[in-house]
C-alpha cells in the first residue's frame, strides 16, 4: 500500500508548480515548456490536488503523470537552444525558439516583412 501513496514532497512540489502557473501570467502551455513539464502531467496533477478526478479518470491520470517524468532544468544564461535562425537578405536575424506556437511565428514573421 505505501508503493501506492504519492510522496509528500511531490505533492508539495506540484502545489508550488501550480501556484507558480497561476501567478506567472503565461498559459499553462508556454508555463510548462519553460520548465520542461508535459501539460497531461501538470493538468493531472492539479487536478488530483483539487480532489477532481475520480475512478478510471484518476488512474489515467496519475498513470500518464508517472508516464510523463521529468527533470526540473535551468539553462545558464547564453545557453538556450534557439531551435532556427533565419537569417534575412538585409542581414537581420529571427531566431525561434522550439516549441513557438504558428499564430506568433506568423505575427512576427508578418512584423519582420513589413518593416522592410
Amino acid at each position: 500500500m505505501s508503493g501506492r501513496r504519492i510522496d509528500e514532497g511531490k505533492r508539495e512540489q506540484w502545489r508550488k508548480l501550480i501556484a507558480e502557473a497561476a501567478r506567472s501570467g503565461t498559459s499553462i502551455r508556454e508555463f510548462c515548456r519553460q520548465r520542461r513539464l508535459t501539460e497531461p502531467q501538470f493538468y493531472a496533477w492539479r487536478a488530483r490536488l483539487n480532489g477532481k478526478v475520480h475512478g478510471a479518470a484518476r488512474r489515467r491520470a496519475l498513470s500518464a503523470a508517472k508516464a510523463a517524468t521529468f527533470a526540473l532544468v535551468s539553462d545558464a544564461p547564453g545557453t538556450l537552444d534557439a531551435g532556427i535562425e533565419l537569417v534575412l537578405a538585409d542581414g537581420r536575424r529571427v531566431r525561434i525558439s522550439r516549441g513557438v506556437d504558428e499564430a506568433t511565428l506568423r505575427t512576427v514573421l508578418s512584423a519582420v516583412g513589413s518593416a522592410s
